[in-house]
């Protein structure tokens, strides 16, 4: 993962545009039931990137996710037109967030650094060797 400038990126209709000022803090691919059912694949793509560094042109509805482990709902925010998954907020630590890697204008970069929530991956997912891997997310 290089510093390639700003990020841009936006859904399906164009209804929604961003841009992230900055790079990455990581990308993580995560693995939990509620990721997968919001991206529709094994698992969701994200990159971690500070709420500052983030302008959203476009309109965004949202879903209180609660089902979490600790019990801290999670935004999870996409197009209201398309329904193109754009970003999850934890609403505990609002001042990060996963914005997914498959709506970037460019996500060729933007491979996982680590798979988190695996205990809950599918057993037919493969985790490359080599990556760090955690049962549920680094730290818990």
């Amino acid at each position: 993962m290089t510093d390639q400038g700003p990020l841009s990126g936006g859904c399906n209709c164009g209804a929604v545009r961003y841009v992230i000022a900055s790079p990455p803090v990581a990308v993580i691919a995560c693995h939990c039931t509620s990721c997968r059912r919001q991206s529709g694949a094994a698992f969701s793509v994200n990159l971690i990137v500070r709420a500052d560094t983030m302008s959203v042109e476009g309109e965004l509805a949202s879903w209180l996710d609660p089902d979490t482990e600790s019990g801290a709902v999670i935004d999870r925010q996409f197009c209201g037109a398309c329904g193109s998954p754009i970003r999850s907020v934890p609403t505990a630590a609002r001042q990060m967030i996963a914005v997914k890697a498959g709506c970037l204008d460019t996500p060729e970069s933007f491979a996982p650094q680590m798979h988190i929530w695996t205990r809950s991956a599918l057993p037919w997912a493969t985790i490359p060797e080599g990556l760090p891997r955690f049962e549920k997310g680094p730290g818990a």
